[in-house]
């Protein structure tokens, strides 16, 4: 039995500037730019290689996450939904 997509996160939701250098134009549904944003941080190498579960900020991603270089990816998924609407 197939899973169903919950419509909510199909929905393209509208996005900020400083979101849309990294993922590129929306709108986008979230799981979408939560994909993309994973396909950045492994393409920049920016998982902390101590503990692979905190991303460390380059300058794309500082003003996605209030400025903090590091964020776990529980943190990350919270601070970037701000960035969406």
């Amino acid at each position: 039995m197939p899973r169903k997509l919950n419509p909510a996160l199909a929905k393209p939701l509208k996005l900020t500037s400083e979101l849309e250098a990294v993922v590129g134009n929306g709108p986008l549904p979230r799981s979408e730019v939560i994909k993309k944003i994973w396909e950045y941080i492994k393409k920049n190498d920016l998982q902390n290689p101590e503990n692979k579960r905190n991303i460390l900020a380059d300058d794309k991603l500082l003003p996605l996450f209030d400025g903090k270089k590091e964020v776990s990816m529980f943190e990350m998924t919270k601070l970037i939904s701000k960035h969406m609407s």
